[in-house]
């Protein structure tokens, strides 16, 4: 058996073997090249979308490193505006105070000297009112020297008296 060989045999199952081929070509090998082509280019589309992305990425990841950048540059300019407005204003304020301070300083001044001419002005009158009622005393009573200088005395501790009133 193992010398001799069934040519008819040989010949039929190589034309099966050459129609089933035919056959798995039509109907397998098509589908599943085409299924393993599509696959290849789904495959390749995808890593064109990754590589697509992953450059967008980058450009979008420097936007925004320069976009924090200036910020950082806004702000910083911010605090430096603000810094160099908050002593302008204290400035002012001082400014304002001291201004106001010398307003008052000055107001004050002029009311003390008011009083003070006030004060000597009621002075004047109550010395002079006490001089001639010391003079009428001292005319209605005809004095010796003494009576006259503890009179005077009297009189002036009077006034001592109203005037030390008065400033109170």
């Amino acid at each position: 058996m193992f010398g001799s060989i069934n040519w008819f045999d040989a010949i039929y199952q190589l034309i099966m073997f050459f129609i089933l081929m035919a056959l798995l070509r039509k109907w397998a090998w098509g589908p599943i090249m085409n299924m393993m082509k599509q696959r290849e280019e789904h495959i390749a589309n995808e890593i064109d979308t990754a590589e697509k992305n992953r450059k967008e990425a980058v450009k979008y990841l420097e936007e925004q490193r320069e976009a924090i950048k200036g910020a950082r540059q806004e702000a910083q300019e911010i605090v430096e505006n603000a810094k160099k407005l908050s002593a302008k204003q204290g400035e002012e304020i001082v400014a304002t105070a001291k201004a106001e301070a010398e307003r008052l300083k000055d107001s004050a001044l002029a009311e003390i000297q008011r009083e003070k001419e006030q004060a000597v002005s009621a002075l004047r009158e109550q010395v002079t009112s006490l001089s001639v009622l010391i003079a009428t005393k001292v005319i209605e009573k005809e004095l010796d020297e003494k009576q006259q200088d503890q009179l005077i005395q009297e009189y002036l501790k009077e006034v001592g008296e109203e005037l030390w009133a008065t400033k109170r």
